[in-house]
C-alpha cells in the first residue's frame, strides 16, 4: 500500500522549482536496503519536481567498487562508513554525506522451517546450531554476523552449513526457493519478499544498527537536482515511507 505523505507537495514545491527545460535526470546508485523506501518516495519527488530519477540497486560491495573504479552518478547510498571512504578518495564531494536511514538485521525462515526463539542471543545461538542450512548476504550484516558467530564460539560448528550469497543477491529470495532454513539480512530486504516467514529483528543483546547515508558524487552531472532529492529524502516528510519499509529515519 502506498503511503500518503502529509505535506509532501508543499515541501517539494518549496525545495524545487523547475521548468520543463531545466528538468534533469538524476542517477542514483543505492543499496538494496533502501529500495522499498525509495520506491515509495521517488515517484512523489518526480511528480512535483519535474526531475526524473534513474535508480540502480545493488549490494554495498559492488556499489563501492563501481564508484571507486570511476563510475559517475549523481548520488550514492551505502553505509555511512563507505560514504566516508569514498569522500576521502575524492569520488564523492567533501561534506556531502547526509544520513538517510537506520537499519537493523532481521531473521526469516523458509515456510515450514522451525521458527527460532527470538528472546535472546543465546536462543538464536541454539537455533543456528540446530538448523540444517543458514543463508547470509554479502552486505554489512554478514560482516557483523561473522564476528558475532566467532564471539558465540559457533563459527566452526556452522561453517559447513552456512551459505553466503554473491553481492546483490537476496537472502529472502533464496529462502523462498528453499535454498536455506534460516536467513539473516537487513529487515527492509526481508519484508518485501513473498514466500518466506519473517520472524523479526535480532534480539537487542546481539543486534547491530547500520546507518545508510547519501553522498553527492564529486562530478555529479545533475548536482543541483540531486541536492534537492537528498534534501527531500532526509526530510521529516519522508519518515512515514521510511518506517513503512522497516527502516528508521537516519
Amino acid at each position: 500500500m502506498r503511503i500518503v505523505l502529509c505535506g509532501i507537495a508543499v515541501i517539494l514545491a518549496a525545495m524545487v522549482t523547475v521548468t520543463t527545460a531545466s528538468a534533469a535526470e538524476i542517477k542514483m546508485l543505492a543499496s538494496n536496503a533502501v529500495k522499498e523506501a525509495c520506491s515509495e518516495l521517488l515517484p512523489y519527488f518526480e511528480k512535483i519536481s519535474g526531475h526524473t530519477v534513474k535508480a540502480t540497486w545493488g549490494g554495498t560491495v559492488d556499489i563501492t567498487k563501481r564508484i571507486a573504479g570511476g563510475e559517475v552518478v549523481d548520488i550514492v547510498v551505502i553505509p555511512a562508513s563507505g560514504i566516508d571512504d569514498l569522500i576521502q578518495q575524492g569520488r564523492l564531494s567533501a561534506g556531502s554525506r547526509k544520513d538517510f536511514v537506520k537499519s537493523v538485521i532481521g531473521v526469516a525462515v523458509r515456510p515450514g522451517a522451525p521458527r527460532p526463539d527470538m528472546s535472546s542471543g543465546e536462543t538464536i545461538k541454539r537455533a543456528l546450531l540446530e538448523s540444517k542450512s543458514i543463508v547470509l548476504s554479502s552486505g554489512p550484516s554478514s560482516i557483523y554476523l561473522a564476528g558475532l558467530f566467532k564471539r558465540m564460539g559457533i563459527a566452526e560448528a556452522i561453517k559447513s552449513k552456512t551459505k553466503q550469497l554473491a553481492p546483490g543477491l537476496s537472502v529472502g529470495e533464496a529462502l523462498a526457493r528453499g535454498e536455506g532454513d534460516i536467513g539473516f539480512t537487513q529487515v527492509s530486504e526481508l519484508l518485501a519478499i513473498q514466500g518466506i516467514d519473517y520472524i523479526g529483528p535480532l534480539p537487542a543483546d546481539i543486534q547491530q544498527i547500520t546507518v545508510f547515508s547519501i553522498g553527492l558524487h564529486a562530478n555529479a552531472p545533475s548536482a543541483e537536482a540531486a541536492k534537492a532529492l537528498i534534501q527531500f529524502l532526509t526530510s521529516p516528510e519522508a519518515a512515514p515511507a521510511i518506517r513503512h519499509s522497516g527502516l528508521e529515519p537516519g
